[in-house]
């Protein structure tokens, strides 16, 4: 199971239609070096949407693919295609631009529409990713049956998309396993916050058997947000997925980079990394205060030295075992 990051893509309504090269540049190389791979970004629409929808907020996909030239074989990297909108010329120039993918996504019952955009996908030899948006309004039974003919057809692997961030953890599982009982390609799951349901999704996803979990980094995307990689990242970590994910190094960038990048469009981050490791580690927040102190004066990680105390004593951490552990840390 990994994650499937949607920062650059989904995240891109944040920032109107995508971000610009330096914050382009700066998620993929932050996404890379904690150790998730497959990343999705270009212009929020897709490719095509910059010439053809208006969607000029953002770079140019061309802009996009010069700008990305040198890291194109760090990791999986690819761009999504509403099926009505790819064309041939486009999907050819993405494979020469050294994309790994791109994704096709049409709504659920749609399906049918799409198999030339992903004839089109395998044709130019790129692996062809599908999103079944607004998966939820089909039966789990009836999204299986679509998903099968897009595997038939060459999709490499499906997403089921809860585009309105609608679905409860319960659901969320019976879509999965019943996508997974039906396909032998890999099954995926996208959800949105609006219930304020999409990390319990993301867990009940992954439970049920889901390959991949789409995320964004701080919960950046449409509407109510994603679930944020971060969050994903580490409850996920604590159910014993994801080895290769660097948390401490993704909460890194996210303090010394991203928050303060996103200031300048006013994003405002729910659950940042200080929050989030008092919940992953069990330490209530009124010792906070003694944990940042002893950090600052010894010069080492506040959020390893929650970690390292609240494995100890989450109950009443006193200072003597703070700074101990601070000593070891360093």
């Amino acid at each position: 199971m990994k994650l499937f990051d949607t920062t650059l893509r989904d995240g891109g309504n944040v920032v109107g239609h995508g971000f610009n090269a330096e914050l382009t540049l700066s998620i993929v190389r932050g996404l890379l070096n904690a150790g998730i791979a497959d990343i999705e970004l270009g212009n929020c629409k897709g490719i095509g949407a910059y010439e053809r929808a208006g969607a000029t907020k953002a770079l140019s996909d061309a802009e996009y693919y010069s700008l990305l030239a040198p890291l194109a074989d760090k990791g999986r990297l690819g761009m999504f295609v509403l099926a009505g909108m790819a064309r041939e010329d486009e999907v050819k120039a993405a494979a020469d631009a050294g994309m790994y993918f791109l994704r096709v996504g049409a709504n659920a019952g749609d399906g049918a529409g799409s198999l030339e955009a992903i004839r089109m996908v395998k044709r130019a030899g790129l692996y062809c990713r599908y999103a079944l948006m607004k998966g939820y309004v089909l039966s789990p039974d009836e999204l299986a049956a679509e998903a099968k003919m897009l595997e038939d057809a060459g999709a490499d692997c499906v997403t089921i998309m809860d585009s309105a961030g609608t679905m409860f953890p319960e659901e969320t599982a019976e879509y999965v396993k019943t996508l997974k009982a039906a396909l032998s390609i890999p099954v995926g799951f996208h959800g949105h916050s609006n219930l304020g349901l999409s990390q319990a999704n993301a867990l009940s996803a992954a439970n049920a058997g889901a390959d991949e979990i789409d995320c964004g980094l701080l919960g950046m995307a449409r509407s109510a947000g994603n679930c944020a990689t971060e969050l994903a990242a580490a409850t996920l970590k604590r159910e014993g997925y994801l080895p290769e994910v660097d948390l401490y190094g993704l909460l890194d960038y996210l303090d010394g980079e991203l928050i303060p990048a996103m200031k300048a469009y006013d994003y405002h981050v729910a659950v940042d990394p200080t929050a989030l490791m008092l919940g992953l580690a069990g330490c209530h927040s009124a010792f906070l205060p003694l944990f940042k102190k002893v950090a600052a004066e010894e010069g080492v990680s506040l959020l390893r030295l929650i970690a390292e105390v609240s494995a100890v004593d989450r109950k009443a951490p006193g200072e003597e075992l703070i700074r101990s552990t601070a000593a070891k840390l360093k």
